[in-house]
């Protein structure tokens, strides 16, 4: 089981960014994923999470209507597109799916 994630960068406060994680070795249209964030000095916490099949979403609290989640199972791929990007939404992000973690990508939102 592999998890890839992609897409992290420096932004400015207000900009845009969308995350992608390639998933191989499962099957990946039977399982749940989810994107979590740890930023430095506290505790990994849930950002967002899709079903299976996509029609069901669930978002942490501080980042409800400015980050979607999505995938394509065709692709056997989950994104994030964060936007409205702060400075408090800085941290490694993690992708997660059938107990499996990713290596995490860096974002930074800073002026």
């Amino acid at each position: 089981v592999q998890l890839v994630e992609s897409g992290g960068g420096l932004v400015q406060p207000g900009g845009s960014l969308r995350l992608s994680c390639a998933a191989s070795g499962f099957t990946f249209s039977a399982y749940a994923m989810s994107w979590y964030r740890q930023a430095p000095g506290k505790e990994r916490e849930l950002v967002a999470g899709i079903s299976s099949a996509g029609g069901s979403t669930n978002y942490a609290d501080s980042v409800k209507g400015r980050f979607t989640i999505s995938r394509d199972n065709a692709k056997n791929t989950v994104y994030l597109q964060m936007n409205s990007l702060q400075p408090e939404d800085t941290a490694v992000y993690y992708c997660y799916g059938r107990k499996y973690w990713g290596q995490g990508t860096q974002v930074t939102v800073s002026s």
